[in-house]
């Protein structure tokens, strides 16, 4: 099977677009890169998903350039009518841009790609001087995978659960891999750390929102004990500079 088909049979299996919990967690990747943006910029999307993430960045860019493998995803994203994203269907391997950027996201990508590596060199190549990259990536040592091995549900936080295969996971990260990807990419890490601090699983967390149990002040909570105890958060976040 080659990418481009593996990518289009991945997003049928996607369920983010109905998931308070993923929109919770991006919506606070958003309020952690926020202070690093810069005015009268344009910036680059890695991976749009349904274009939830999109959304949110669009409004803060004078032009936001889309990349996905997917036309299913790029279809839902482009659905939302966002009047400064352009959208471009093509493996990130394969996109090729006579501009640069300053600002570059990669939220829940490096996990998919065949190569992280090489992809954060590309990505370096696409970087406007003094630009700044933005990556997402869920955490191997979240509290509830933790949680999870003391059940016996998984034996090694490491290893690739099923519900990682069927989103198209290749790869788990901790605070440690990712900071070596980011340095063997030719990045440098600015700024570091996790995202909601995150007790149960997926469907778990989702059934939480939909009670009305979790209001503002919890996931305030979460958000602030995301930041103070990283390697117990959901997702981790990096934002990167050019290595000099």
């Amino acid at each position: 099977m080659d990418e481009k088909t593996f990518l289009e049979g991945l997003a049928a299996t996607y369920t983010t677009a109905d998931s308070p919990q993923d929109a919770a967690i991006r919506s606070m990747a958003m309020r952690a890169f926020l202070p690093h943006f810069a005015p009268h910029s344009h910036a680059l999307e890695l991976g749009c998903d349904f274009g939830y993430m999109t959304q949110l960045l669009a409004p803060h860019f004078e032009s936001l350039t889309v990349v996905d493998g997917s036309s299913v995803f790029l279809q839902k994203a482009q659905s939302h009518g966002i009047p400064n994203a352009d959208f471009i269907q093509s493996l990130f391997e394969e996109f090729e841009s006579t501009t640069t950027y300053q600002h570059i996201f990669l939220s829940y990508v490096l996990e998919h790609v065949i190569d992280p590596r090489a992809l954060l060199r590309k990505v370096r190549t696409l970087l406007a001087p003094r630009g700044k990259v933005f990556i997402v990536v869920p955490n191997a040592r979240a509290l509830s995978r933790q949680m999870a091995r003391h059940m016996g549900l998984v034996d090694d936080l490491y290893e690739l659960t099923d519900n990682d295969r069927r989103h198209g996971h290749r790869r788990t990260y901790d605070r440690v891999q990712l900071e070596r990807d980011i340095a063997a990419g030719g990045l440098s890490s600015m700024h570091t750390g996790g995202l909601m601090l995150k007790p149960f699983a997926d469907f778990q967390m989702n059934a939480i929102f939909a009670s009305g149990i979790l209001g503002t002040s919890q996931l305030e909570g979460l958000y602030q004990l995301g930041l103070e105890y990283p390697d117990l958060a959901g997702s981790l976040f990096s934002i990167c500079c050019a290595a000099s």
